[in-house]
C-alpha cells in the first residue's frame, strides 16, 4: 500500500530528460567487482552456449527468463510478444525459483508498450504513489517497487524472418529491491539471446518445411512419371510415341494413351497453366478423370464435356487446362477435339500437304457448363502423320535472336522433312526435340511435350 502524505510546494519543473541511450550488450554490465563480474560473464557465456546448441526452443526460453530473474533479483519475469496488430501476449511467465507463474498475470502494459514504441529500455524504482501512477495503473495496483523492461533486438535487418517484436520484462514488490544500471545492461544482453533463439527456431522450422516441400515435389514428380503411359507397340495400323520434359521438377503438361473398347486408342495431350505443384496436381486429376470417361463413354465430345464439368468447379480462379484428344479407330478413322490446345499438325503423305487442327471449344475450366459438341473427323492414310505438341515447342526462343520463336513454322518444317524421310514416330519425336533445343541453345523456358501418331498399313511398317 502506498500512503498519501502532504506535499510540499512543488519546485519548478526540471527540463525533460534526454532520451535514454540504447543499452549495448557489451561490457557495460561489468562493475569492477571480480566476483560479480565473473558471475555475469559466466551467465552470458552459458546463454551463448545454450542458444548455439539447443534445438528445444521452449526449454531455452524458460532458461533465459529464469536466468534474467536470477541475475536481477526480480520476483517475476515475462517474455512478451506483440503480433502485427500490436496485441500483446505472454509467451513465457516465470517466478523466482524457476517456477511457472500462476494466478494473477497482470503486468505493466504501459511500460511494455513504451519500450516497444521507443525501442528503448526502461528501468524504474518506485518510491512513491505518484511514481507508480506515472508508470501505469498496473504498477500502482500490483504494488510493484521495481520494474525493468528491454526490447527484443531486431536481427539481420527488416526481413520478415528477422523481425520479432517483443520485450523481456521483470518486476518485484520487495521494497529493498533496486535494479542497477549493470543489471539493465546484462538484462539487455540476455534479451538479444532470446531474439537469436526465436530466429534460430524459425529458421529451423523453415528449413524443415522447405525439406518437406522438396520431398513432396520429388514424390509428385515420380507420381507424374508413373502416370505417363508407355506407347503401345502392338497397335494395329499405327505407330505412336510420346515425350515430355518439364521446365522444373514437376509439370503441368501430360500425355496419355488410353486403350478403349473395340480396339480403339485414345491419344491425349494436356497442358495446365503455370508451373509447380498446383498445375501438376490439376494435370494428374484431369488425366485420371479422362481415362475413366474414355473407357465408359463412346462419344468423345460427351467425354470431354463430362471432364470439364467434373474438374472446373474445383479449379482455382485463373487456372485452366488446354487439352487435345484423338480417338484412333483400327481402320484409320480418327475423331478429334481440340479444347484450347496449340493446333496439332496433320501431314498428308500422298501430297505433302499440311492441316492444322483448330479449336473446338475453350480450355477446360474457363466455362464450367460448356458443352463440347463439335469435333474433327478424318481418315489417316498410310504414311500420314499427326503431331500433337505443347506450347513449350512453339515458344522455344532463339539463342541468337530473343524475338524469334521456333513456332508453328519450325515444327511444320521438321514434320514435313520427317514425313518425306519416312521416319517412324520415335525418330520424328527425337528430331523435333533436337531441332527445338538446338534453336533455343538448350534452354527450356516452358514444359515441352509432344506425341506423334503415324499411320501405316495393318501389319506393315
Amino acid at each position: 500500500m502506498f500512503f498519501r502524505r502532504k506535499k510540499d510546494p512543488e519546485p519548478p519543473a526540471p527540463p525533460p530528460p534526454a532520451p535514454a541511450a540504447p543499452v549495448e550488450a557489451s561490457t557495460q554490465f561489468l562493475t569492477g567487482n571480480n566476483n560479480i563480474d565473473r558471475r555475469s560473464v559466466e551467465v552470458l557465456l552459458s546463454a551463448i552456449a545454450r542458444v548455439s546448441e539447443s534445438r528445444d526452443l521452449e526449454s531455452l526460453l524458460l532458461y533465459i527468463v529464469d536466468t534474467s530473474i536470477e541475475i536481477t533479483g526480480a520476483e517475476r519475469g515475462l517474455l512478451i510478444l506483440a503480433d502485427e496488430r500490436g496485441t500483446l501476449s505472454i509467451r513465457v511467465a516465470r517466478a523466482r525459483g524457476k517456477k511457472s507463474v500462476t494466478g494473477d498475470m497482470r503486468y505493466s502494459t504501459s511500460v511494455v508498450r513504451r519500450v516497444l514504441e521507443e525501442q528503448q529500455p526502461v528501468r524504474a524504482t518506485v518510491t512513491s504513489e505518484s511514481e507508480a501512477l506515472e508508470l501505469g495503473s498496473s504498477v500502482f495496483d500490483l504494488k510493484l517497487r521495481a520494474v525493468m523492461c528491454v526490447p527484443l533486438v531486431s536481427l539481420g535487418g527488416e526481413t520478415e524472418m528477422a523481425r520479432e517484436r517483443g520485450a523481456l520484462y521483470v518486476d518485484s514488490k520487495a521494497a529493498t529491491r533496486e535494479f542497477r544500471h549493470e543489471d539493465l545492461a546484462l538484462f539487455a544482453a540476455l534479451s538479444q539471446h532470446i531474439s537469436i533463439a526465436l530466429q534460430n527456431a524459425r529458421l529451423h522450422a523453415v528449413t524443415i518445411e522447405k525439406a518437406r516441400l522438396e520431398q513432396s515435389l520429388v514424390i509428385l514428380e515420380q507420381i507424374q512419371k508413373d502416370l505417363i503411359s508407355q506407347a503401345p507397340r502392338d497397335l494395329p495400323g499405327y505407330d505412336v510415341y510420346g515425350w515430355y520434359k518439364p521446365a522444373e521438377g514437376t509439370t503441368g503438361d501430360f500425355y496419355d494413351f488410353v486403350k478403349m473398347k473395340g480396339g480403339r486408342l485414345g491419344v491425349v495431350l494436356g497442358d495446365a497453366t503455370g508451373h509447380g505443384a498446383g498445375p501438376a496436381v490439376l494435370a494428374a486429376t484431369a488425366q485420371a478423370g479422362l481415362r475413366a470417361f474414355l473407357r465408359v463413354v463412346d462419344d468423345l465430345p460427351q467425354a470431354i464435356t463430362l471432364l470439364n464439368a467434373d474438374i472446373s468447379p474445383r479449379m482455382d480462379d485463373g487456372r485452366f487446362l488446354t487439352l487435345f484428344t484423338a480417338v484412333l479407330e483400327p481402320d484409320g478413322r480418327v475423331q478429334m477435339i481440340n479444347a484450347g490446345q496449340t493446333p496439332p499438325i496433320l501431314w498428308r503423305a500422298r501430297d505433302g500437304s499440311v492441316e492444322h487442327i483448330k479449336g473446338h471449344g475453350p480450355a477446360l475450366g474457363m466455362m464450367d457448363e460448356f458443352e463440347y459438341t463439335e469435333g474433327h473427323a478424318t481418315h489417316l492414310e498410310p504414311g500420314d502423320l499427326l503431331v500433337i505438341y505443347s506450347d513449350g515447342f512453339a515458344e522455344a526462343r532463339s539463342i541468337s535472336d530473343p524475338n524469334s520463336l521456333f513456332g508453328e513454322s519450325g515444327m511444320r518444317s521438321v514434320v514435313e522433312g520427317g514425313g518425306r524421310d519416312r521416319l517412324d514416330a520415335a525418330q520424328l519425336v527425337e528430331l523435333l526435340v533436337k531441332s527445338a533445343l538446338e534453336f533455343a541453345g538448350g534452354r527450356r523456358e516452358d514444359d515441352m511435350t509432344v506425341v506423334v501418331v503415324r499411320r501405316h498399313a495393318e501389319g506393315g511398317a
